[in-house]
């Protein structure tokens, strides 16, 4: 691997010995960061920052609450109250923290769990954080409510690379387009290097005001982990203390050793969502454990509609044999379980298909990218999926009515790219509506044989 990395290293250096100055600040090839080396600007210290809601089993009663701050902050509490039109908001109910120790890039840092419960349904609500004689700005989100209340999702592929420079701009279109959500899936490889703190604070400064008035479900992807005793025969992967630090999910995944901290599930307004680790089965030997899981998860659901988010793919618009594993033992439990949509990461490419019976319409396996990094399609991916993407930065918006489940993929200026529907009659079967008109064409990557870099397999860095 340290090969690997070195010999992309020095293509990376050479082509850009070759290429003009300008190119190098605003082409494929600028910096991963934006952030200079040696920079403050994301050390915590006694403001909390990284507040991030996410929900709980049930987000109509309650949501957890993570957030940073220096290591002299201990065990602070969240004010919770019901949002009024007054700066006067009475007295806020306050909720203790957790407080765990970690080490970030060499720094300590306290970071802060506090489990909002007993909250109403389909009612705005204020919260603000504590540091060391500082609060958060207030902050208000609504609760989740009624089965068979309209319900709006968005979904983000892949952000990973260049988050403060590329990614913003297809999250804050996200918001324009559907400034009715209550929640963003995300799933996963949220930044390139889980160890590094600047990744993680470049990646939080690009969801920008989404967590502020919305719920995040997180996905995690290969890049949340980072390899021990890298090339050598004990190997293995670890999943990043920023992960654990950045997120509060649900405490009710598949249980085990490797899957505890990164699977999860929770029902919104009549969907059932559960979240699966793809790294963790195909190189954590977790896969037996989260399909047994996944199949109590599924089969327990009084839910008409029902999501899986894995970061790693059933069908692989990349071609990569990895996921070969996942589908010989997810696929049949996804399907037998009745799931509706499949939403995916990890090639950064966007593809979309069905199951491989005949007559087969759910579920809809989806593959999207957020961020900048494009690889190319396989030519399987061009024969078996309907519609494809190269070169083209997406976000979804998933409308939930009752008996209908709206699915629309918009670019990152927000021209639509996919559009189908899928509708439940009474007895329950299901029917997929397929919405051509005011589609923009297929966009690929004909136009380029190589990136800057040098790379065929991709179409940008």
């Amino acid at each position: 691997m340290f090969l690997r990395r070195l010999r992309a290293a020095l293509a990376i250096a050479l082509a850009l010995l070759a290429v003009p100055a300008f190119a190098q600040v605003a082409g494929e090839n600028e910096p991963n960061l934006q952030v200079p080396a040696g920079s403050a600007r994301y050390l915590q210290d006694a403001m909390p920052d990284r507040i991030i809601a996410t929900p709980a089993q049930d987000p109509a009663r309650g949501f957890a609450v993570n957030w940073r701050t220096s290591a002299s902050v201990d065990a602070p509490v969240l004010q919770v109250v019901a949002a009024g039109d007054s700066p006067d908001v009475g007295t806020p109910r306050e909720v203790r923290a957790m407080t765990a120790a970690y080490t970030l890039d060499g720094r300590a840092a306290h970071v802060h769990r506090a489990d909002v419960d007993g909250l109403q349904p389909d009612t705005l609500y204020m919260f603000r954080v504590q540091g060391q004689g500082s609060w958060s700005g207030w902050r208000q989100l609504r609760t989740a409510a009624a089965v068979g209340t309209p319900l709006t999702l968005l979904y983000f592929g892949d952000t990973q690379n260049k988050n403060l420079s590329h990614v913003g701009r297809v999250v804050r279109e996200a918001m324009r387009h559907a400034p009715e959500a209550r929640m963003a899936l995300l799933a996963g490889d949220l930044q390139s290097n889980a160890t590094v703190d600047n990744e993680w604070g470049e990646m939080f400064e690009a969801l920008g005001d989404l967590p502020s008035v919305m719920l995040v479900a997180p996905a995690a992807g290969n890049h949340e982990y980072w390899e021990e005793f890298e090339d050598t025969p004990q190997e293995r992967r670890v999943l990043s203390d920023h992960w654990r630090a950045g997120f509060a999910l649900p405490r009710n995944g598949a249980g085990g050793a490797h899957t505890r901290d990164t699977t999860y599930w929770f029902d919104v307004q009549g969907v059932r969502i559960a979240v699966l680790d793809g790294t963790s089965t195909l190189d954590l030997g977790s896969v037996d454990e989260q399909a047994r899981w996944l199949d109590g998860v599924l089969r327990g659901s009084p839910n008409p509609w029902s999501i899986v988010v894995i970061h790693q793919p059933v069908y692989s618009p990349r071609g990569r044999e990895a996921s070969g594993v996942i589908r010989s033992a997810l696929q049949p439990v996804i399907e037998r379980h009745g799931v509706d949509l499949v939403l995916q990461g990890h090639d950064h490419t966007y593809g979309r298909r069905s199951g491989e019976r005949s007559g087969q319409a759910l579920p809809q396996y989806i593959v999207s990218v957020a961020g900048p990094k494009q690889y190319r399609l396989s030519d399987e991916a061009k024969r078996t999926m309907d519609p494809t993407a190269e070169d083209t930065q997406l976000f979804q918006v998933l409308r939930i009515d009752g008996t209908r489940l709206r699915y629309q993929a918009r670019t990152a200026t927000g021209r639509l790219y996919d559009d189908f529907e899928i509708t439940r009659a009474a007895d329950g079967r299901k029917t997929l509506h397929e919405f051509r008109q005011g589609r923009i064409a297929e966009r690929d990557c004909s136009h380029r044989d190589a990136t800057l870099g040098g790379r065929t397999d991709r179409c940008w860095e």
